[in-house]
């Protein structure tokens, strides 16, 4: 059986679009017809996304890109209406733009914490609030939100992530019925180890953190994997195609983990 998407000529909101997981999803989106817009704050690397989505063959999508610091306000309202001045509707929102530094809690400090929020946790939630009132208008929308085991696996050395992860799995977990009234759906996906640049950024400050070094850091993580492999971005972003399909059409405030097997709770 073929799986047909059907998601030719709508149009998604892709954030932290430039990099990783987001340009992976961002590319699967244009490579089935979708208009993409992509944010993230360096305009360079969002112009280097944009030629790498636009060089894929595509019946007919277009891309634009917006710079956007997503933990403020006003830059969120700014994504939302370039995104309806070009494509005229938001049928996507893939929620994935967010960062928090790895390391000791007792060397943290509030800013480590607050900036971590802010951008994540608000950002996320600013977002859904911006964009489902013109999704309520079409009857029709689906939201993803790329939040991470953290939520749900505590870890000592990022408790500043952790904790913004927890807090969007309960918002996503907890706005979905209210969604449902309109045909809006609203998953997550919960990525474990994933090969991205900010994994290896994480690595570096783990290892700086613990006294060892980077090499020693990956391999801890391997072997807490059953499945003993890091998982890709493109396996995130065909997960994250799926749930905005109409094949998932009564899936709603449902976390989907990709992490291996590790995570240890149901």
């Amino acid at each position: 059986m073929s799986l047909e998407l059907k998601l030719s000529g709508k149009t998604a909101i892709v954030t932290g679009g430039s990099a990783g997981i987001g340009l992976a999803t961002a590319k699967a989106l244009y490579s089935e017809g979708v208009n993409v817009a992509i944010a993230s704050r360096n305009q360079e690397r969002l112009d280097r996304a944009v030629a790498e989505i636009q060089s894929l063959p595509t019946p007919g999508a277009k891309v634009i890109a917006i710079s956007a610091d997503l933990t403020k306000a006003e830059d969120i309202e700014k994504v939302v209406s370039t995104t309806l001045a070009q494509f005229n509707q938001i049928d996507i929102l893939i929620n994935n733009a967010g960062s928090a530094r790895a390391g000791s809690f007792l060397e943290s400090t509030d800013d480590l914490f607050l900036d971590a929020w802010n951008l994540k946790l608000l950002g996320y939630i600013r977002l859904v609030r911006a964009v489902v009132p013109h999704q309520k208008s079409r009857g029709d929308g689906r939201i993803v939100n790329i939040i991470g085991g953290a939520g749900r696996t505590p870890r000592p050395n990022f408790l500043a992530g952790g904790t913004s992860n927890a807090a969007l799995l309960n918002f996503t977990k907890g706005i979905s019925k209210e969604l449902a009234e309109y045909k809006i759906r609203i998953n997550a996906i919960s990525p474990g180890a994933t090969a991205t640049e900010r994994a290896e950024t994480l690595a570096r400050q783990n290892a700086q953190a613990q006294g060892i070094t980077v090499e020693e850091v990956k391999a801890q993580n391997i072997q807490s994997i059953p499945l003993k492999r890091i998982a890709q971005p493109e396996e995130i972003a065909a997960l994250a195609l799926f749930l905005v399909s109409d094949l998932a059409a009564s899936i709603t405030g449902t976390e989907i983990i990709v992490d291996g097997g590790s995570t240890p709770g149901v």
